[in-house]
């Protein structure tokens, strides 16, 4: 198998494996803590942020790497979602929930960047 197919293996495979992890944390978060708010894609998110810090301090991932591949284009493409983010954000909106909206965009790009961060201090790159 050559490099590129090799690469397109391993993003489909952590795109695979990201997609379903999100499902099951969403769905864990909304059942947990409700659905008036989309605590699920923002958990996800965040968390996703910090994986992706922590990954780049403590593996200094390159664009070329297998890893960043699998882990940053695949696991953490599939499973973070700017798509879900901002369909919510924009039914919150359009029901009257402006304020909901407002904290959903500023929380989600808020805690996101903390957990990168975070995870990148975590991983060393911060020392």
């Amino acid at each position: 198998m050559d490099a590129g197919m090799a690469s397109l293996f391993l993003i489909a495979l952590g795109g695979a494996l990201g997609g379903m992890g999100r499902f099951a944390v969403s769905n864990a978060a909304a059942k947990r803590l409700g659905k008036a708010f989309p605590w699920g894609t923002l958990i996800v998110n965040a968390s996703g942020a910090l994986l992706a810090g922590w990954l780049l301090a403590r593996y200094g991932l390159q664009h070329h790497d297998p890893i960043w591949a699998f882990a940053i284009i695949g696991l953490l493409g599939g499973y973070t979602t700017v798509s879900s983010f901002s369909l919510q954000t924009l039914e919150l909106y359009q029901s009257g929930q402006a304020a909901r909206a407002a904290l959903n965009v500023a929380s989600t790009l808020g805690l996101g960047l903390l957990m990168a961060i975070l995870g990148w201090w975590l991983g060393g790159g911060l020392s």
